[in-house]
């Protein structure tokens, strides 16, 4: 579960460490990118600020529809008592599943926002072999990473895991294309057929 944490802070402090000096300083960020000396004109200007408010509200999105910054400020209704174990609902832990009613959207959320990383990575890597500048770089290391980091908690980190209790296996799992030869000597499917390899 630490790592579904980290991909939404991470995300949403890298979002936030693009955003606020595009909507803060943007003449200042302009005329470090342009290649001329000149001053940035007011639509430069508009749409640096728009961007950067656009980063802004997506690092508050993710980290409130993720549920890592909650929404409500209710308490649980139920009480335990001291020897009693703690209510499912008291935790304060969010779990990345559709069902999980403190985090309804946070399946969906990673998902968009992780597609929105791998293509920044894509774009960020067209203008690093482009140009050949060490900050297209890295921004295309950070936003391969979140998306990959994003990816881990799509396909690990959101199934409910079906574990045996019995014997602590994971029950998805299929044989294709290797054979459980243990399982089926185990189970008595392959008695008659002879040495298993």
């Amino acid at each position: 579960m630490d790592v579904f944490y980290t991909y939404t802070y991470g995300t949403g402090a890298w979002l936030t460490l693009q955003g606020v000096p595009l909507f803060a300083t943007p003449k200042m960020i302009i005329m470090v990118l342009l290649d001329e000396a000149r001053s940035p004109s007011m639509l430069e200007i508009y749409f640096a600020r728009s961007f950067g408010l656009t980063l802004l509200s997506l690092a508050a999105l993710t980290m409130l529809l993720t549920g890592s910054i909650p929404l409500t400020t209710s308490s649980p209704t139920t009480t335990n008592s001291p020897s009693s174990p703690p209510h499912p609902d008291s935790s304060s832990a969010i779990s990345p599943e559709p069902t999980d009613p403190k985090a309804p959207y946070a399946v969906p959320t990673v998902l968009l926002t992780s597609a929105f990383h791998a293509s920044s990575a894509f774009y960020t890597y067209a203008w690093f072999h482009t140009t050949g500048e060490v900050s297209f770089a890295l921004a295309m290391a950070v936003y391969g990473g979140l998306a990959a980091v994003g990816l881990w908690c799509l396909l690990f980190a959101s199934s409910g895991g079906r574990i045996s209790r019995r014997t602590g296996a994971d029950k998805r799992t299929s044989g294709f294309p290797f054979r459980n030869a243990e399982a089926e000597r185990k189970r008595g499917k392959g008695k008659g057929k002879g040495k298993v390899f």
